[in-house]
């Protein structure tokens, strides 16, 4: 193997720092210690289903067309997948000049295309994925035994420290297995608990230190196994603690006579809405009660909001069935707003154009104004404590680039030093509490080994640079349509153009990973 790429989703140097001061993780500090590293900026948003793709294409999301952990196609929504990216990623470009590759667990790689080696797809992925080549899944449980996506769903205590290992050990033996059997110019083997553990035991040092130790334990068997020429270790963005606030944008949005509500179906997706009923029943007399109350502005979030105030919040959860709260649930109603934020992690806001989305009310000739009078408006908004929301807002065009930007939200909102977290959730009240940890723009890279100069000055990496990185470490040419360059420590490949990417869109709505999304809190859940 040429070169191994080892990606750690969410890792950055404050939390890399304290396990190597500890000595936690001798393979990944060895690494870090003889190679060169700095800081990785990730990109706007830096959340997993559109910053990966990004890093392994090498261009931005306006190039790719991957936004968010869902793909919309007008009011409706998928779950995104491999096909709504729409560039050629780097193993495919490899494939081009000759060179083979293994790629284990990388988010958003499924379904994959054909090219020379095998690839697993990682997160958002069904959990029995599909491999390539054909019968690869399969092939692997033979050699191994069972092989998960994600941990069995309800897992805690204990058993998910358990779990969080034997996910990172099934990335690494998988990985190994497969290197061995197509003995690959290039591997790629991602690791994913490393973000997960802080989004779910965000104040346990020991559930991180198990994760953290076992994707060591498992760097140091693979580079023993595959005797890598040289090494780049990235992560896609970073991770540390929110101390500010939960800004609700709808909301704020309904606030500013912006955005209208519906208490009937549709509306952004909730867990609520999303898994269903399997047994048809006659609602009750208190779900027809909190309808009707929705019906004249007193929706269930709205009414837990005060009995929150009284304390009775719980008392209420407690004595009354999901049902009845979901009778109230309020919801966006996309054809009767103006403007809407579909995702939190989408990062932005999103106009009802008319000639673009469905029933749009902004007329073509409106739209640069309300754009214009929104970034005011959003720009306005202040804490409870009278500090700015966001850090910046900005029509996309300033952060996307490329024949997908119509795709995205129409402003990104930028929190104030990714300290708040926005959300699309509707309950009644314009603020909240945040997560304790999520994600921040500040990711980590490393090189190290044959033909990396550790002399060479690196500063200013972003997320972009990895690809052409990658790719001129095997002496094969970036595209020019990359949006980013080759990293100094190692010797730039002058680009060249490729084919056009054709693109085949399909929509993936796998039920489990819409749930522990959910779970996670990455799709908005509109229950209290």
């Amino acid at each position: 193997m040429e070169t191994l790429l080892i990606g750690l989703d969410g890792a950055c140097r404050d939390v890399l720092d304290p396990l190597f001061d500890a000595d936690r993780l001798p393979t990944l500090a060895g690494l870090f210690d003889r190679g060169v590293v700095d800081s990785l900026e990730s990109q706007i948003p830096p959340w997993t289903p559109s910053a990966w793709p990004s890093l392994y294409t090498g261009v931005n999301p306006g190039r790719h067309g991957a936004f968010d952990f869902l793909a919309f196609d007008g009011y409706d929504w998928g779950l995104v997948n491999r096909s709504h990216v729409r560039e050629h990623a780097l193993w495919e470009l490899l494939d081009r000049h000759g060179r083979s590759s293994v790629v284990v667990n990388v988010p958003v790689t499924g379904p994959p295309r054909p090219f020379d080696g095998a690839l697993v797809p990682g997160y958002v992925s069904p959990e029995r994925p599909t491999c390539h080549p054909e019968g690869l899944l399969e092939r692997i449980e033979a050699e191994l035994g069972e092989y998960r996506v994600y941990a069995p769903e309800g897992v805690d205590g204990d058993e998910q420290l358990t779990w969080y290992r034997r996910l990172v050990e099934m990335r690494g033996e998988a990985f190994r297995l497969l290197a061995a059997e197509h003995e690959p110019d290039f591997g790629f083997l991602q690791f994913q608990q490393t973000d997960t553990v802080f989004h779910e035991r965000p104040a346990d040092d020991t559930a991180i230190r198990t994760v953290f130790e076992a994707v060591d334990d498992q760097i140091e068997r693979t580079l023993t196994a595959c005797d890598p020429d040289r090494v780049i270790v990235a992560s896609d963005h970073g991770i540390g603690p929110y101390g500010g606030t939960e800004f609700r944008v709808n909301e704020y949005l309904a606030q500013q006579d912006y955005l209208r509500t519906t208490s009937g179906e549709g509306g952004m997706p909730s867990w609520t809405a999303i898994k269903g009923d399997d047994e048809a029943s006659t609602p009750s007399a208190a779900e027809r009660a909190v309808a009707l109350a929705s019906a004249v502005g007193l929706s269930s979030q709205r009414l837990g909001a005060v009995l929150d105030r009284l304390g009775l919040k719980e008392f209420v959860l407690d004595h009354v069935s999901t049902d009845t709260v979901r009778a109230g649930t309020e919801r966006v109603d996309f054809p009767n707003s103006a403007a809407y934020m579909r995702s939190r992690t989408e990062l932005g806001v999103r106009i009802n154009k008319a000639g673009r989305d469905p029933d749009g009310v902004v007329a073509p000739a409106e739209y640069p104004s309300v754009r214009s009078d929104l970034i005011g408006a959003l720009e306005a908004a202040r804490t409870p404590d009278g500090d700015p929301v966001f850090g910046d807002v900005a029509p996309a065009e300033e952060y996307f680039e490329g024949p997908y930007v119509d795709e995205a939200v129409d402003i990104l909102t930028v929190p104030a030093g990714f300290d708040h977290m926005v959300s699309a959730s509707l309950r009644g009240e314009t603020f909240g509490a945040p997560d304790e940890w999520n994600h921040k723009p500040a990711g980590v890279v490393a090189l190290a080994g044959d033909g990396v100069d550790t002399a060479a000055e690196l500063e200013a990496a972003h997320l972009f640079d990895v690809a052409p990185t990658v790719l001129s470490s095997l002496g094969v040419p970036p595209s020019t349509r990359m949006d980013g360059e080759t990293l100094p420590p190692v010797t730039a490949v002058p680009p060249d153009s490729y084919p056009p990417f054709e693109a085949r869109v399909s929509r993936s709505d796998d039920e489990a990973v819409t749930r522990r999304l959910s779970q996670l809190g990455y799709i908005d859940d509109n229950e209290y």
